[in-house]
């Protein structure tokens, strides 16, 4: 069983930034897939990034390409999402999935809110 834990939300002003952290336990987190998700009120969850094991292959949403990056950090099992030009169509609940030997592992969700 992966736990996986995410951090880092807020409440940030249109144009704004903010990282996102999320912990997955487990030895072998350098096998992980691992990617960030959003549900926003009324809507469905959607992808946002996905980062591969080996970090080779990187996958944005179109509407974040260019303003979120996504990163990890083996060595403390972590996964990042770096949120720059935030708009308000990104407040969202913002989840971290991690997939492990074809199961998938998600956080409780951290909530983000972009308003002035």
């Amino acid at each position: 069983q992966v736990q996986v834990v995410e951090s880092g939300g807020g409440l940030v002003q249109p144009g704004g930034s903010l990282r996102l952290s999320c912990v997955a336990s487990g030895r072998t987190f350098s096998s992980y897939r691992m990617s960030w998700y959003r549900q926003a009120p009324g809507k469905e969850r959607e992808l946002v990034a996905t980062i591969t094991s080996t970090s080779g292959n990187l996958d944005y949403a179109d509407s974040v390409k260019g303003r979120f990056t996504i990163s990890r950090d083996n060595t403390k099992n972590t996964v990042y999402l770096q949120m720059n030009s935030l708009k308000p169509e990104d407040t969202a609940v913002y989840y971290c999935k991690a997939r492990h030997r074809w199961s998938d592992y998600w956080g409780q969700g951290t909530q983000v809110t972009i308003s002035s």
